[in-house]
């Protein structure tokens, strides 16, 4: 995202806070600016438009190249082993620590207008569960693929990504031809991505503005205790978990490890961005940790575009935040789903700033939140957005130390 539209997102952030609060005290301003809603539904329709070739173009591009990574030996297998593990321990960290503080709760947003689909998934129970997941009409991840594409069943989506992706990887070199197509969708959906974020300013203006009116200093308090949350879900991680992992499965002294990737994360919290920070990881790994050249240059690329710990667990945080703020009892199973969905678009997520911001377009979707309330977590965004980049940066190079250890 280029740093003059990061400013203009800033000054919009800024703008929509003072409206929105001053909207809260003065119905009259409110009643004003109401006509400005269009805009912010113009926002969330291109958010909503891109969410299925996101998930199909970058699922099986993502999947390609985990089969083509797992094709030459056991250093792939270890690799994406290692991906999948710590990704469910950052989202389940996340899932915890929200369902323990509540941020979203007590923000009154329950008013504003929500999805269809947010009151078709409240009957989701436990027992149904299985049922739910695989061959619902409505949610089923089990379906006909051209008519969850139409429909937009996120779920379904995905199942047909990651089979689509795993037999254009089994079949070799008849599937290269398909694979050379999802490549270059997925290389111009991300360049319609750029696009829809120049709209970004003005949506988060008033996505915000509305999201403030309607809660007032609720709603403001209620973000900081999600900025909280997210950032304690993020230490847990980052300082504890993955730590543990280094030094029980890599046998590293975490203190050489973290002294060793001080440069990344440096450049890493500047940045925003993984992709950005992948030349300075990768020297620090081998320069600093020992980590073979092959190895490094293996392992890093892929987890700057497969392995986002920092991303799942924010998006998971985000989608129970937003499901508190409605009003919205959010299930077992719709948690699962949440799980589930959040590891999938830490995947499609690129490795560059609020590139999460679209794949959770996808996670709300997949149980029905209104995407409207992507407008109140863009106000923290920015800085979160450092942190939980770190963390992925974090997560990538404890990657590197455990599967050299293996090898």
């Amino acid at each position: 995202m280029p740093k003059n539209l990061t400013a203009w997102i800033g000054v919009a952030i800024v703008a929509g806070l003072v409206a929105g609060l001053a909207s809260a005290a003065s119905p009259g301003l409110a009643s004003a600016l109401s006509w400005l809603h269009i805009l912010g539904d113009v926002f969330v329709a291109a958010l909503k438009m891109l969410v299925v070739p996101v998930i199909l173009s970058s699922l099986v591009v993502g999947v390609t190249s985990i089969g083509d990574v797992a094709s030459v030996g056991r250093l792939g297998g270890r690799a994406a082993t290692y991906y999948v593990c710590t990704t469910a321990i950052a989202i389940g960290i996340g899932l915890v620590l929200v369902n323990i503080v509540q941020p979203g709760v007590g923000a009154d947003l329950s008013g504003a207008q929500m999805t269809s689909q947010a009151e078709a998934g409240k009957d989701l129970t436990v027992d149904t569960l299985l049922a739910d997941f695989l061959v619902s009409k409505e949610r089923g991840a089990i379906r006909n693929p051209f008519d969850a594409l139409a429909s937009g069943n996120v779920l379904g989506i995905i199942l047909f990504s990651l089979l689509l992706g795993g037999a254009i990887t089994a079949v070799g070199e008849k599937g290269k031809p398909l694979l050379g197509f999802f490549q270059s969708l997925d290389a111009v959906v991300m360049k319609m991505i750029d696009w829809v974020m120049w709209l970004a300013p003005i949506g988060v203006f008033v996505l915000l503005q509305k999201s403030l009116a309607d809660g007032g200093l609720s709603a403001l308090k209620a973000l900081a205790a999600y900025s909280g949350t997210v950032f304690a879900a993020l230490a847990v991680h980052g300082l504890v978990a993955l730590p543990l992992i280094v030094l029980l499965v890599g046998r590293m002294s975490p203190l050489r490890w973290f002294k060793g990737i001080r440069p990344a994360l440096a450049v890493a919290v500047s940045t925003a961005s993984s992709a950005a920070t992948l030349p300075v990881t990768i020297e620090a790994c081998e320069e600093n940790l020992e980590v073979p050249g092959p190895v490094a240059s293996f392992v890093l690329p892929l987890g700057a575009t497969m392995n986002m710990d920092g991303t799942a667990l924010y998006e998971a945080i985000a989608a129970l935040f937003v499901a508190q703020a409605y009003g919205i009892d959010l299930s077992l199973s719709q948690q699962l789903i949440v799980f589930f969905t959040a590891a999938a678009a830490s995947i499609g997520a690129a490795g560059i700033p609020s590139a999460g911001l679209v794949t959770m377009a996808m996670v709300f979707q997949a149980v029905g939140l209104p995407l409207e309330g992507i407008g109140l977590i863009l106000a923290v965004d920015r800085f979160l957005d450092m942190f939980r980049t770190t963390v992925n940066v974090m997560g990538d190079t404890a990657g590197a130390v455990v599967v050299h250890r293996f090898s």
